[in-house]
Protein backbone atom coordinates (compact mmCIF):
# COMPACT_ATOMS: atom_id res chain seq x y z
CA UNK A 1 0.00 0.00 0.00
CA UNK A 2 2.80 2.55 1.20
CA UNK A 3 4.49 1.75 -2.95
CA UNK A 4 0.75 2.25 -4.15
CA UNK A 5 0.38 5.70 -2.58
CA UNK A 6 3.69 6.47 -3.14
CA UNK A 7 3.17 5.58 -7.27
CA UNK A 8 -0.13 8.03 -6.78
CA UNK A 9 2.09 11.19 -5.11
CA UNK A 10 4.76 10.86 -7.80
CA UNK A 11 1.85 10.46 -10.67
CA UNK A 12 0.29 14.09 -8.93
CA UNK A 13 3.60 15.94 -9.08
CA UNK A 14 4.58 14.33 -12.43
CA UNK A 15 0.98 15.50 -14.12
CA UNK A 16 1.58 18.88 -12.45
CA UNK A 17 4.98 19.92 -13.94
CA UNK A 18 4.20 17.91 -17.33
CA UNK A 19 0.91 19.77 -17.93
CA UNK A 20 3.05 22.92 -17.31
CA UNK A 21 4.04 24.61 -20.68
CA UNK A 22 7.66 24.20 -21.55
CA UNK A 23 9.80 27.18 -20.08
CA UNK A 24 13.69 27.63 -20.36
CA UNK A 25 15.75 28.99 -18.09
CA UNK A 26 15.84 32.58 -19.20
CA UNK A 27 12.17 32.51 -19.97
CA UNK A 28 11.61 31.27 -16.53
CA UNK A 29 14.06 34.33 -14.89
CA UNK A 30 12.27 36.98 -17.19
CA UNK A 31 8.84 35.62 -15.66
CA UNK A 32 9.71 35.74 -12.39
CA UNK A 33 11.21 39.17 -12.78
CA UNK A 34 7.81 40.47 -14.47
CA UNK A 35 5.67 39.24 -12.31
CA UNK A 36 7.51 40.67 -9.25
CA UNK A 37 7.44 43.96 -10.80
CA UNK A 38 3.86 44.05 -11.32
CA UNK A 39 3.65 43.36 -7.96
CA UNK A 40 5.64 46.47 -6.71
CA UNK A 41 3.68 48.69 -9.30
CA UNK A 42 0.28 47.33 -7.92
CA UNK A 43 2.35 48.00 -4.52
CA UNK A 44 2.15 51.90 -5.69
CA UNK A 45 6.13 51.90 -6.52
CA UNK A 46 6.80 53.77 -9.37
CA UNK A 47 8.77 52.55 -12.02
CA UNK A 48 12.45 54.06 -11.11
CA UNK A 49 11.92 52.48 -7.49
CA UNK A 50 10.41 48.94 -8.42
CA UNK A 51 13.57 48.50 -10.92
CA UNK A 52 15.86 49.72 -8.43
CA UNK A 53 14.47 47.59 -6.06
CA UNK A 54 14.92 44.14 -8.27
CA UNK A 55 18.64 45.80 -9.08
CA UNK A 56 17.68 46.53 -12.82
CA UNK A 57 18.20 49.73 -14.78
CA UNK A 58 14.62 51.65 -14.93
CA UNK A 59 14.46 50.70 -19.53
CA UNK A 60 14.14 47.35 -18.62
CA UNK A 61 10.82 48.48 -16.35
CA UNK A 62 9.73 50.62 -19.02
CA UNK A 63 10.17 48.32 -22.00
CA UNK A 64 8.09 45.86 -19.56
CA UNK A 65 5.09 48.55 -19.26
CA UNK A 66 5.51 49.23 -23.10
CA UNK A 67 4.53 45.86 -23.19
CA UNK A 68 1.42 45.62 -21.60
CA UNK A 69 1.04 49.29 -23.13
CA UNK A 70 1.53 51.07 -19.87
CA UNK A 71 -1.49 49.32 -18.40
CA UNK A 72 -0.77 47.85 -14.79
CA UNK A 73 -1.40 44.21 -15.41
CA UNK A 74 -4.01 42.28 -13.32
CA UNK A 75 -2.18 38.98 -10.81
CA UNK A 76 -1.92 36.03 -12.61
CA UNK A 77 -4.43 33.75 -11.32
CA UNK A 78 -4.05 29.86 -12.44
CA UNK A 79 -6.84 28.77 -14.96
CA UNK A 80 -9.69 26.82 -13.75
CA UNK A 81 -10.44 23.49 -14.59
CA UNK A 82 -12.65 23.19 -17.48
CA UNK A 83 -15.17 21.17 -14.78
CA UNK A 84 -17.22 19.57 -17.65
CA UNK A 85 -14.32 18.55 -19.65
CA UNK A 86 -11.22 16.56 -19.04
CA UNK A 87 -7.91 18.56 -19.15
CA UNK A 88 -4.22 17.66 -19.79
CA UNK A 89 -3.32 17.28 -16.22
CA UNK A 90 -6.42 14.78 -15.85
CA UNK A 91 -5.19 13.31 -19.15
CA UNK A 92 -1.88 12.61 -17.73
CA UNK A 93 -3.00 11.25 -14.47
CA UNK A 94 -5.48 9.04 -16.35
CA UNK A 95 -2.12 7.11 -18.69
CA UNK A 96 0.09 6.97 -15.59
CA UNK A 97 -2.62 5.07 -13.54
CA UNK A 98 -3.41 2.95 -15.94
CA UNK A 99 0.42 1.66 -16.35
CA UNK A 100 -0.08 1.31 -12.89
CA UNK A 101 -2.96 -1.52 -13.48
CA UNK A 102 -5.97 0.57 -11.94
CA UNK A 103 -9.06 -0.10 -13.35
CA UNK A 104 -11.21 2.58 -14.78
CA UNK A 105 -13.45 2.82 -11.62
CA UNK A 106 -9.81 3.04 -9.85
CA UNK A 107 -8.79 5.93 -12.12
CA UNK A 108 -12.14 7.17 -12.15
CA UNK A 109 -12.35 7.32 -7.93
CA UNK A 110 -8.50 8.95 -7.88
CA UNK A 111 -9.93 11.57 -10.55
CA UNK A 112 -13.18 12.75 -9.17
CA UNK A 113 -14.78 11.49 -12.09
CA UNK A 114 -17.53 9.08 -13.25
CA UNK A 115 -16.27 5.40 -14.75
CA UNK A 116 -18.57 6.53 -17.60
CA UNK A 117 -16.63 9.83 -18.40
CA UNK A 118 -13.24 7.73 -18.66
CA UNK A 119 -14.62 5.02 -20.39
CA UNK A 120 -15.51 7.45 -23.19
CA UNK A 121 -12.43 9.05 -23.03
CA UNK A 122 -10.25 6.17 -23.63
CA UNK A 123 -12.99 4.80 -26.10
CA UNK A 124 -13.06 8.67 -28.12
CA UNK A 125 -9.12 8.84 -28.28
CA UNK A 126 -7.15 5.55 -28.43
CA UNK A 127 -4.51 5.29 -31.87
CA UNK A 128 -5.29 2.32 -34.17
CA UNK A 129 -3.39 0.11 -31.74
CA UNK A 130 -4.96 0.89 -29.03
CA UNK A 131 -2.69 3.18 -26.74
CA UNK A 132 -4.27 6.12 -24.97
CA UNK A 133 -1.42 9.30 -25.95
CA UNK A 134 -2.67 12.20 -23.44
CA UNK A 135 -1.22 15.09 -25.30
CA UNK A 136 -2.09 13.77 -28.54
CA UNK A 137 -5.96 13.20 -26.61
CA UNK A 138 -5.54 16.75 -25.09
CA UNK A 139 -4.90 18.46 -28.82
CA UNK A 140 -7.86 16.15 -31.00
CA UNK A 141 -10.70 17.17 -27.75
CA UNK A 142 -9.41 21.28 -28.19
CA UNK A 143 -10.30 20.58 -31.66
CA UNK A 144 -13.29 18.56 -31.65
CA UNK A 145 -14.63 21.66 -28.44
CA UNK A 146 -13.77 24.70 -31.24
CA UNK A 147 -16.52 26.78 -32.25
CA UNK A 148 -17.60 27.08 -34.88
CA UNK A 149 -17.24 23.88 -36.48
CA UNK A 150 -16.74 23.74 -40.04
CA UNK A 151 -20.38 23.01 -42.13
CA UNK A 152 -21.38 20.02 -43.59
CA UNK A 153 -20.65 21.49 -46.84
CA UNK A 154 -17.28 22.65 -45.99
CA UNK A 155 -15.94 19.66 -44.68
CA UNK A 156 -17.21 17.06 -47.37
CA UNK A 157 -16.30 17.78 -50.24
CA UNK A 158 -18.04 14.67 -51.84
CA UNK A 159 -21.12 16.16 -50.51
CA UNK A 160 -20.54 19.11 -51.90
CA UNK A 161 -20.18 18.66 -55.54
CA UNK A 162 -23.54 16.37 -55.21
CA UNK A 163 -25.22 19.42 -54.32
CA UNK A 164 -23.94 21.57 -56.78
CA UNK A 165 -24.79 19.38 -59.72
CA UNK A 166 -28.43 19.19 -58.20
CA UNK A 167 -28.81 23.23 -57.98
CA UNK A 168 -27.44 23.53 -61.30
CA UNK A 169 -30.12 21.67 -63.32
CA UNK A 170 -32.43 23.67 -61.09
CA UNK A 171 -33.67 21.73 -58.24
CA UNK A 172 -34.54 23.28 -55.09
CA UNK A 173 -32.58 22.65 -51.71
CA UNK A 174 -35.94 20.63 -50.30
CA UNK A 175 -35.84 18.50 -53.34
CA UNK A 176 -31.91 17.71 -52.92
CA UNK A 177 -32.75 16.86 -49.30
CA UNK A 178 -35.32 14.46 -49.86
CA UNK A 179 -33.86 13.15 -53.18
CA UNK A 180 -30.78 12.51 -50.67
CA UNK A 181 -32.70 11.00 -48.00
CA UNK A 182 -35.05 8.27 -50.48
CA UNK A 183 -31.49 7.72 -52.74
CA UNK A 184 -29.10 6.50 -49.49
CA UNK A 185 -31.40 5.95 -46.55
CA UNK A 186 -28.72 4.34 -44.63
CA UNK A 187 -25.69 6.58 -44.93
CA UNK A 188 -26.56 9.06 -42.40
CA UNK A 189 -23.63 11.09 -44.54
CA UNK A 190 -25.93 12.22 -46.96
CA UNK A 191 -28.77 14.14 -45.12
CA UNK A 192 -29.31 17.56 -45.38
CA UNK A 193 -31.17 19.85 -44.20
CA UNK A 194 -32.67 22.26 -46.73
CA UNK A 195 -31.76 25.42 -44.63
CA UNK A 196 -28.28 24.02 -44.85
CA UNK A 197 -27.83 24.72 -48.28
CA UNK A 198 -29.95 28.61 -47.88
CA UNK A 199 -27.20 29.63 -45.63
CA UNK A 200 -24.28 28.56 -47.63
CA UNK A 201 -26.08 30.48 -50.70
CA UNK A 202 -27.60 33.97 -49.37
CA UNK A 203 -24.89 34.17 -45.74
CA UNK A 204 -21.88 35.06 -47.61
CA UNK A 205 -19.71 34.53 -44.40
CA UNK A 206 -19.51 30.90 -45.86
CA UNK A 207 -18.43 30.37 -48.57
CA UNK A 208 -18.70 26.55 -49.76
CA UNK A 209 -21.28 27.32 -52.48
CA UNK A 210 -20.28 29.86 -54.79
CA UNK A 211 -22.54 33.16 -55.44
CA UNK A 212 -23.58 31.62 -58.90
CA UNK A 213 -25.86 28.97 -57.51
CA UNK A 214 -27.61 31.59 -55.97
CA UNK A 215 -28.93 32.40 -59.66
CA UNK A 216 -30.22 28.41 -60.26
CA UNK A 217 -32.99 29.40 -56.86
CA UNK A 218 -36.23 29.84 -58.26
CA UNK A 219 -35.94 33.74 -56.96
CA UNK A 220 -32.72 34.03 -58.68
CA UNK A 221 -32.08 36.36 -55.12
CA UNK A 222 -28.56 36.09 -53.58
CA UNK A 223 -30.73 37.88 -50.14
CA UNK A 224 -33.79 36.97 -48.50
CA UNK A 225 -36.61 39.09 -48.99
CA UNK A 226 -40.30 39.08 -47.77
CA UNK A 227 -42.74 37.81 -50.25
CA UNK A 228 -45.54 39.95 -48.16
CA UNK A 229 -46.09 42.01 -51.99
CA UNK A 230 -49.41 43.52 -52.86
CA UNK A 231 -51.44 43.63 -56.36
CA UNK A 232 -53.02 46.48 -57.46
CA UNK A 233 -55.28 47.04 -60.50
CA UNK A 234 -58.77 46.12 -61.66
CA UNK A 235 -58.42 44.48 -65.96
CA UNK A 236 -61.31 43.16 -67.82
CA UNK A 237 -63.84 41.13 -66.64
CA UNK A 238 -64.94 37.21 -68.02
CA UNK A 239 -68.46 36.62 -68.75
CA UNK A 240 -70.44 33.23 -67.00
CA UNK A 241 -68.10 32.54 -65.05
CA UNK A 242 -68.28 29.17 -62.52
CA UNK A 243 -66.64 29.94 -59.36
CA UNK A 244 -64.65 28.30 -57.47
CA UNK A 245 -67.03 27.57 -54.65
CA UNK A 246 -69.01 25.08 -57.36
CA UNK A 247 -66.01 23.39 -57.98
CA UNK A 248 -66.48 19.76 -56.68
CA UNK A 249 -65.82 19.02 -53.22
CA UNK A 250 -63.73 16.17 -54.27
CA UNK A 251 -60.97 18.42 -56.04
CA UNK A 252 -59.89 19.87 -52.58
CA UNK A 253 -59.00 16.11 -51.39
CA UNK A 254 -56.70 15.37 -54.20
CA UNK A 255 -57.55 11.88 -53.91
CA UNK A 256 -58.43 11.87 -57.43
CA UNK A 257 -56.26 12.61 -60.48
CA UNK A 258 -58.04 15.00 -63.28
CA UNK A 259 -57.86 17.88 -61.80
CA UNK A 260 -56.09 20.75 -63.46
CA UNK A 261 -55.14 24.33 -63.09
CA UNK A 262 -53.79 26.77 -65.68
CA UNK A 263 -52.41 30.29 -66.11
CA UNK A 264 -50.46 31.88 -68.53
CA UNK A 265 -46.68 33.39 -67.72
CA UNK A 266 -45.69 36.43 -69.71
CA UNK A 267 -42.70 37.59 -71.34
CA UNK A 268 -40.93 41.47 -71.89
CA UNK A 269 -43.52 43.64 -72.70
CA UNK A 270 -46.35 40.84 -72.45
CA UNK A 271 -45.73 40.05 -76.07
CA UNK A 272 -44.89 37.03 -76.13
CA UNK A 273 -46.75 33.90 -73.49
CA UNK A 274 -46.92 30.52 -72.34
CA UNK A 275 -49.66 28.07 -71.11
CA UNK A 276 -49.01 26.44 -67.43
CA UNK A 277 -50.82 23.79 -66.94
CA UNK A 278 -50.81 21.75 -63.85
CA UNK A 279 -52.42 18.43 -62.42
CA UNK A 280 -53.53 18.47 -58.67
CA UNK A 281 -52.56 15.41 -57.36
CA UNK A 282 -49.75 14.05 -59.35
CA UNK A 283 -48.07 17.68 -59.54
CA UNK A 284 -47.78 16.52 -63.54
CA UNK A 285 -47.04 19.86 -65.21
CA UNK A 286 -47.52 20.88 -69.09
CA UNK A 287 -46.51 24.24 -70.77
CA UNK A 288 -47.05 25.26 -74.13
CA UNK A 289 -45.42 28.06 -75.54
CA UNK A 290 -47.35 31.27 -77.30
CA UNK A 291 -45.00 33.10 -79.10
CA UNK A 292 -46.71 34.68 -81.30
CA UNK A 293 -49.81 36.00 -79.03
CA UNK A 294 -51.99 34.75 -75.99
CA UNK A 295 -55.65 35.88 -77.03
CA UNK A 296 -58.75 33.96 -75.79
CA UNK A 297 -58.04 31.96 -79.27
CA UNK A 298 -54.92 31.11 -79.32
CA UNK A 299 -54.86 29.96 -75.22
CA UNK A 300 -57.96 27.92 -76.20
CA UNK A 301 -56.25 25.79 -79.32
CA UNK A 302 -52.71 24.93 -76.72
CA UNK A 303 -55.11 24.02 -73.56
CA UNK A 304 -56.94 21.42 -76.03
CA UNK A 305 -54.05 20.24 -77.99
CA UNK A 306 -52.63 19.59 -74.44
CA UNK A 307 -55.20 17.90 -73.01
CA UNK A 308 -56.53 15.85 -76.64
CA UNK A 309 -54.22 12.80 -75.82
CA UNK A 310 -55.42 12.15 -72.05
CA UNK A 311 -58.05 9.97 -70.96
CA UNK A 312 -61.26 10.49 -69.91
CA UNK A 313 -60.68 10.09 -66.21
CA UNK A 314 -57.72 12.62 -66.51
CA UNK A 315 -59.45 15.71 -67.62
CA UNK A 316 -62.22 16.17 -65.34
CA UNK A 317 -61.81 19.95 -63.96
CA UNK A 318 -59.94 23.12 -64.97
CA UNK A 319 -59.03 26.33 -62.53
CA UNK A 320 -57.79 29.44 -63.71
CA UNK A 321 -57.78 32.90 -62.87
CA UNK A 322 -59.73 35.78 -64.34
CA UNK A 323 -57.92 36.67 -66.95
CA UNK A 324 -59.13 37.46 -70.13
CA UNK A 325 -57.13 34.95 -72.25
CA UNK A 326 -60.25 32.78 -70.48
CA UNK A 327 -62.80 35.10 -72.50
CA UNK A 328 -64.42 31.92 -74.49
CA UNK A 329 -63.66 29.37 -71.75
CA UNK A 330 -67.53 27.98 -72.84
CA UNK A 331 -65.81 27.45 -76.13
CA UNK A 332 -62.94 25.14 -74.38
CA UNK A 333 -65.51 23.41 -72.03
CA UNK A 334 -67.52 22.42 -75.41
CA UNK A 335 -63.90 21.40 -77.28
CA UNK A 336 -61.83 19.71 -74.40
CA UNK A 337 -64.94 18.51 -72.44
CA UNK A 338 -63.14 19.70 -69.05
CA UNK A 339 -65.39 22.31 -66.91
CA UNK A 340 -63.51 25.50 -66.55
CA UNK A 341 -63.83 27.35 -62.88
CA UNK A 342 -62.30 30.42 -61.64
CA UNK A 343 -60.62 31.68 -58.81
CA UNK A 344 -61.64 34.50 -56.59
CA UNK A 345 -59.51 38.17 -58.07
CA UNK A 346 -56.12 39.02 -55.89
CA UNK A 347 -56.26 34.94 -54.71
CA UNK A 348 -53.44 33.07 -55.92
CA UNK A 349 -53.35 30.87 -52.97
CA UNK A 350 -56.99 28.78 -54.62
CA UNK A 351 -54.64 27.88 -57.01
CA UNK A 352 -51.49 27.07 -55.50
CA UNK A 353 -50.20 23.96 -57.48
CA UNK A 354 -50.38 26.01 -60.63
CA UNK A 355 -48.60 28.71 -58.96
CA UNK A 356 -45.82 26.94 -57.45
CA UNK A 357 -45.60 25.59 -61.15
CA UNK A 358 -45.52 28.92 -62.60
CA UNK A 359 -42.24 29.72 -60.07
CA UNK A 360 -40.68 26.56 -61.35
CA UNK A 361 -41.08 27.59 -65.15
CA UNK A 362 -39.77 31.06 -64.12
CA UNK A 363 -36.45 29.19 -63.74
CA UNK A 364 -35.94 28.35 -67.01
CA UNK A 365 -37.89 31.64 -68.72
CA UNK A 366 -37.18 34.18 -66.30
CA UNK A 367 -38.85 37.18 -66.01
CA UNK A 368 -37.72 40.18 -68.35
CA UNK A 369 -37.01 38.07 -71.11
CA UNK A 370 -38.15 37.01 -74.73
CA UNK A 371 -40.52 33.79 -74.12
CA UNK A 372 -40.64 33.73 -78.16
CA UNK A 373 -37.30 32.36 -78.88
CA UNK A 374 -37.58 29.19 -76.97
CA UNK A 375 -38.32 26.21 -79.88
CA UNK A 376 -40.77 24.00 -79.28
CA UNK A 377 -38.29 21.04 -78.59
CA UNK A 378 -36.30 23.05 -75.92
CA UNK A 379 -39.90 23.91 -74.15
CA UNK A 380 -40.92 19.68 -74.19
CA UNK A 381 -37.46 19.27 -72.48
CA UNK A 382 -37.89 21.87 -70.13
CA UNK A 383 -41.37 20.04 -69.73
CA UNK A 384 -39.99 16.80 -68.95
CA UNK A 385 -36.94 18.25 -66.79
CA UNK A 386 -39.66 19.24 -63.88
CA UNK A 387 -41.28 16.42 -64.27
CA UNK A 388 -38.72 14.10 -63.50
CA UNK A 389 -37.93 15.96 -60.21
CA UNK A 390 -38.57 14.85 -56.94
CA UNK A 391 -41.67 16.44 -54.90
CA UNK A 392 -41.86 16.25 -51.50
CA UNK A 393 -45.66 16.42 -51.62
CA UNK A 394 -44.94 12.90 -53.35
CA UNK A 395 -42.84 11.48 -51.44
CA UNK A 396 -39.82 12.65 -53.09
CA UNK A 397 -41.71 10.83 -56.16
CA UNK A 398 -41.45 11.83 -59.55
CA UNK A 399 -44.11 13.95 -61.31
CA UNK A 400 -44.34 11.78 -64.16
CA UNK A 401 -44.13 8.61 -62.87
CA UNK A 402 -47.27 9.24 -60.44
CA UNK A 403 -49.06 10.82 -63.60
CA UNK A 404 -48.44 7.46 -65.70
CA UNK A 405 -49.17 5.21 -62.58
CA UNK A 406 -52.99 7.23 -62.23
CA UNK A 407 -53.10 7.29 -66.35
CA UNK A 408 -52.63 3.59 -66.49
CA UNK A 409 -55.25 2.81 -64.06
CA UNK A 410 -59.37 4.36 -64.56
CA UNK A 411 -61.32 4.52 -61.43
CA UNK A 412 -63.59 1.66 -61.30
CA UNK A 413 -66.85 2.16 -61.27
CA UNK A 414 -69.10 0.46 -58.33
Amino acid sequence: MTARREALRSSRQFADVAARPARSEATQRRATRDDAYWQLMRSGETNASASRLLGMHRRPGTNIRRAQQHQTRPPVRPAASAGRYLDLRERLQICDLLGLGFSLRGVANELGRHPSTIKRKLDRHRDPAGRYLPRTADHTAHLQQARPRPTKLVADVGLRRLVQRKLNRCWSPDEICGWMKKTYPSDPSMRLCPETIYRELLLRDNTSLHIKYCHKLRTGRRIRKSRWLTRTGHGATVTNKTMIDKRPAAVETKLEAGHWEGDLILGIGCASAMVTLRERTTQYGVIVNLPHDHTALSVNAAVADAFAGLAPHMKRTLTWDQGVEMARHEELTKTSGIPVYFAERCSPWQRGANENFNGLARQYFPKGTNLAVHSAAHVAHVTAELNDRPRKGLGYDTPAARFAAESAHPPVLG
